[in-house]
């Protein structure tokens, strides 16, 4: 079933039989944003993939309260609440809100700390890439992607930077190695080597210091980490990972390319100019893409982009716009949790609901 077809059978039976039915339940008539809402967490389904509590059913709360908080968290990254405490308050004080996540009465709904704890749940299991990944195979996996555009944005923590182990210098050899001589491989040729997962495990994800050149040409610094994104032409987001803010955007392509090759098919691969390595050429040639990068030019002159390649690089603004959206509009900007696994289930929850919203822009609904 194509894409559109898929999104406009889901999205007709929401319109012609959730919403009646919504309507009648409720104390009262839906809002725009609800009826958005509503919509996304039918495209998402997230309480299917809610790991079961190992609890016995007697012992603490009931496991379908977990369901609740996680559609609760959707709608937390969608209607933008910064912080638990405001999103409590509104289930509390919104009897609509309070009954699309699922929790029928007021007193249903959890104290803070057992949010707290439900997002932790989350995050040890890796829920959101879980919602993600389920999101983009049905959705995205029989489809033909033309353009992959791939960059990183800075995500700040509330936390301190983790303190750095210095290393004893070992001296570099120059020159060609002596026979029999076996030097380390470099990272980025290591990664050609390894799976996806095994590349991805080995980067560092702690909080640290974070610098870069904004579009004004000034150097900007942050606290915490990046975020880095593939991103389809129509703004999807097909893979994300998180990693230390001081990691290099080119450290992160390879496993990245192979994560998003194992779910979708795709052409070209878009990056700008920090990319610029041959084993990044040369490893999106292996999986049959067409690389088009922007030049580094490293202190030497550099022939212009063909006009054919240049046309198609401009598609890379596909990847600044969710990275615009995600920031601004999905709590890119207001991490309150701490630590790699927490920060990334805070990501994800944003990242998933802007891939629904995104696809229903996409499709019209």
């Amino acid at each position: 079933m194509k894409l559109n077809a898929k999104i406009s059978w889901l999205m007709g039976t929401v319109q012609q039989s959730l919403f009646p039915y919504l309507d009648e339940s409720l104390p009262d008539p839906l809002t725009e944003p609800e009826k958005r809402l509503v919509k996304i967490l039918e495209l998402i389904q997230i309480e299917q993939h809610v790991p079961v509590s190992r609890r016995r059913q007697w012992l603490g709360r009931p496991i379908k309260e977990r369901e609740a908080i996680a559609r609760a968290f959707v709608a937390k990254a969608l209607l933008r609440y910064q912080h638990t405490r405001s999103l409590r308050n509104a289930l509390l004080s919104t009897p609509n809100l309070r009954i699309i996540c699922g929790f029928s009465k007021r007193q249903e709904v959890p104290s803070e700390s057992t949010f707290s704890r439900a997002f932790a749940e989350y995050a040890r299991a890796g829920l959101g890439t879980v919602v993600h990944d389920s999101l983009v195979k049905e959705h995205l996996g029989t489809e033909l992607i033309g353009h992959i555009s791939r960059d990183s944005t800075a995500l700040p923590g509330r936390e301190k930077p983790a303190k750095k182990i210095k290393l004893p210098k070992v001296a570099k050899k120059r020159g060609r190695p002596a026979k029999g001589e076996v030097r380390p491989l470099k990272r980025l040729d290591l990664q050609r080597l390894q799976t996806a997962q095994e590349g991805l495990a080995e980067l560092p994800k702690s909080c640290d210091k974070g610098v870069k050149k904004n579009a004004q040409g000034y150097m900007e610094t942050w606290h915490g980490y990046k975020l880095h994104l593939d991103v389809n032409d129509c703004g999807l987001p097909i893979s994300a990972v998180l990693t230390s803010a001081s990691l290099h955007d080119s450290q992160v392509a390879i496993p990245l390319m192979k994560l998003s090759a194992v779910k979708v098919t795709s052409c070209y691969d878009l990056m700008d100019a920090a990319y610029d390595a041959t084993q990044i050429w040369e490893q999106s040639k292996a999986l049959g893409h067409v690389p088009v990068i922007d030049r580094n030019p490293r202190s030497k002159k550099i022939a212009p982009m063909p006009q054919h390649e240049a046309a198609r690089y401009n598609e890379r603004t596909s990847v600044e716009r969710c990275n615009g959206r995600f920031k601004d509009e999905f709590g890119g900007r207001s991490v309150q949790v701490r630590g790699p696994d927490k920060v990334m289930m805070h990501a994800m929850f944003g990242v998933v609901t802007l891939f629904a919203d995104q696809l229903l822009k996409v499709t019209g609904f």
